[in-house]
């Protein structure tokens, strides 16, 4: 039970990091966006390094023992893209304008930590659509629908987080270790969402310690996340002992496995990438593969 215990608190943590992000955005006169980029690539290396060596790889050894070498690596394979295909679902599902990954303009983001910032002119911005920086979105909607989006937004948000908080915690209840480096890549993935999460919450509401708390509670829904399918995956395979059998476990860390790559290349890469300049985004990734690697081998 130790383990569940701190399984759930690294998905906590991993989770509370959008209240951060949120924070930064009210308090900092001008977001540090090269920080952001090279944080975020960092994000990527260290959950694109420890999906393929690590998660797969324990993944594929759990079938293997339930099911053989042929099939282990079928169901594996199966599993990893049965993963994306999740994500790909959850993330298409939630419009452009709702998404947290999609990336706010300084005009945007300016009214946040300056009062006396001018409102972005949101009419302006519907008629120059199709001039609009690649990777920025639209918020041209009525006043009135704003309450109405920022409310979406929220939900939008915790419907996303919580394939993220399942894969951190399965990862750290197999492996504490490992489930804190993917607890801490997370957290670095949640801060400049928890930004991004604050710009229309603030739209919506006109509040800004509403826009902390709904960010907040979007990145609750990682643990409440975990708790959920843990509590699922106990009362209906966990058989008299509770545990988890091996092989549903392999098909999780497979799914895992196809999450996080997903979450890397179609998220963490493109927002480090936009924020970023010249090779900010790579000298990230690199150096969150090489600190991945180095934390995996030194727990040889």
């Amino acid at each position: 039970m130790k383990d569940v215990w701190i399984a759930l608190g690294l998905t906590l943590f991993a989770g509370m990091a959008t209240g951060i992000g949120s924070a930064i955005a009210f308090t900092a006169k001008r977001t540090n966006y090269r920080f952001l980029s090279v944080a975020t690539g960092f994000s990527a290396g260290v959950m694109l390094y420890v999906s393929f060596v690590e998660i797969f790889v324990k993944g594929v050894d759990s079938l293997i023992v339930s099911y053989g070498d042929y099939w282990g690596h079928w169901i594996n394979a199966a599993s990893f893209f049965g993963g994306i295909l999740l994500i790909g679902i959850v993330d298409n599902l939630i419009p452009a304008a709702e998404n947290p990954h999609e990336i706010h303009g300084e005009e945007e983001t300016a009214p946040l930590h300056d009062p006396d910032a001018p409102m972005p002119d949101f009419s302006a911005m519907e008629t120059a659509t199709s001039d609009t920086t690649p990777g920025s979105h639209d918020h041209s909607v009525h006043h009135h629908k704003l309450m109405r989006m920022g409310l979406f937004t929220a939900l939008a948000i915790a419907i996303h987080n919580f394939p993220e908080g399942l894969a951190t915690f399965l990862a750290a209840l197999q492996d504490p270790s490992v489930g804190v480096a993917i607890a801490i890549a997370i957290a670095l993935h949640n801060i400049p969402e928890g930004i991004s999460v604050s710009v229309p919450i603030f739209y919506a509401t006109g509040n800004r310690k509403k826009a902390f708390i709904y960010s907040m509670l979007s990145g609750l829904a990682e643990p409440v996340g975990a708790g959920i399918a843990y509590l699922a995956l106990r009362f209906f395979v966990g058989g008299d002992t509770g545990a988890i059998p091996p092989q549903l476990m392999g098909i999780l860390f497979g799914g895992v496995a196809g999450i996080m790559v997903y979450i890397s290349l179609d998220e963490l890469l493109p927002t480090s990438r936009a924020y970023g300049k010249g090779h900010d985004s790579l000298f990230g990734l690199l150096a969150g593969m090489v600190v991945m690697a180095l934390s995996l081998l030194l727990m040889k």
